[in-house]
Order: structure tokens, then sequence, then C-alpha cells
């Protein structure tokens, strides 16, 4: 078994100075905890892997291709791979959890 907690990945993740930390690699999957500060501006760009977003802290929207939902504490969001996808009008530090499939390279 392999057991994590949030507070010290989040710690893990800031001692890096990254916004984002890939704590778990599977063969058929990748984890991470991705951070964004309020008013901070999402650099991502499209992956080749499909992608879930849990939203463990914060308050954001999130547009996903043509779509655009508020997020908070508890939302979950599918990405499917190669689709244009970004956070903004971040009002609360946003943390999230991000699982890849297949792994992220």
């Amino acid at each position: 078994m392999k057991a994590f907690r949030l507070d010290e990945l989040e710690a893990e993740r800031a001692a890096n100075d990254g916004a984002y930390l890939q704590f778990l690699r599977e063969r058929n999957m990748s984890v991470g905890l991705y951070a964004l500060d309020a008013g901070e501006t999402d650099p991502q760009e499209p992956h080749r892997q499909d992608e879930v977003y849990m939203i463990v802290s914060g308050r954001a929207s999130i547009t996903v291709g043509m779509e655009t939902t508020s997020v908070a504490r508890g939302s979950v969001v599918y990405v499917p791979a190669g689709v244009p996808h970004k956070f903004h009008h971040i009002t609360e530090d946003l943390r999230v959890l991000v699982v890849f499939s297949p792994p992220e390279r």
C-alpha cells in the first residue's frame, strides 16, 4: 500500500518551489498535486493523457474546450486528452489533486 497526507505533499511541493508535485507513478496512471495561488495565471497546455481534477481547496473557474464552470472544494472535472483547458479567475488559493491516465510523461 502507498498512502499519502495532503499536508505533507503540500509542504514538499512548496519546498521544491514548483506548482506541481507528482507523488505517484504507476503503469497506468500518475497522480500529483497542483497549486495556483489567488490571482495567478494557469500556464497549462493540452496534455496527451486524460486527466481528472479533484479540487482539494480554493475557488476558481475552469474552461475545458468551449465549456466553463466554477470549481471549489469537492469539485471533480474530467479533461479528455488533447483538449485545451485552463483554470482562471482564481479567487482563493487553489490546490488540486490531478490524476493522469496513462501516466504523465
